[in-house]
């Protein structure tokens, strides 16, 4: 049997994406914050006092990696979690000041960093590859459901 073309595999592709991106985050914008957990400060920057069930349909995370998440960025002093002033039986998440800041200053890295990342790529290849990333991810989401 002949070997088959890599090029032609989405999943060996996503894995060379994944290996290039996890290569960049970690030369140009941390070493100690992943990128699931940027995105978890992101979520909780644009959408403060939110439970961790919500916080995990918003960055498309399942809920024990989130909890794992959480309880790494609480460890290190970036969320907390609070009793709900709305709802006393329901503790929310929300981001402290050095999480805050924390946020700020990765939101800078990684705005230099997809500029590198997407650079071999003209403005309108970008919106494709970002569109049909998405729709791919999605439908992939609604298969585990």
């Amino acid at each position: 049997m002949a070997a088959v073309d890599l090029s032609t595999h989405p999943g060996h592709l996503a894995r060379r994406l994944q290996q290039a991106h996890t290569l960049l985050w970690t030369t140009m914008v941390s070493e100690e914050t992943t990128s699931p957990q940027f995105a978890v400060l992101n979520t909780l920057a644009e959408k403060p006092d939110i439970d961790q069930r919500t916080l995990s349909e918003h960055v498309h995370l399942d809920r024990s990696t989130i909890a794992d998440l959480v309880a790494r960025l609480g460890r290190r002093g970036l969320l907390e979690r609070v009793r709900d002033p709305h709802d006393g039986r329901r503790n929310v998440l929300k981001l402290t000041d050095e999480g805050a800041a924390v946020h700020r200053k990765l939101v800078t890295r990684t705005t230099r960093m997809n500029r590198v990342f997407l650079a071999p790529l003209d403005e309108g290849e970008r919106e494709t590859l970002l569109r049909l990333i998405g729709r791919v991810a999605d439908a992939a989401e609604e298969l585990r459901e």
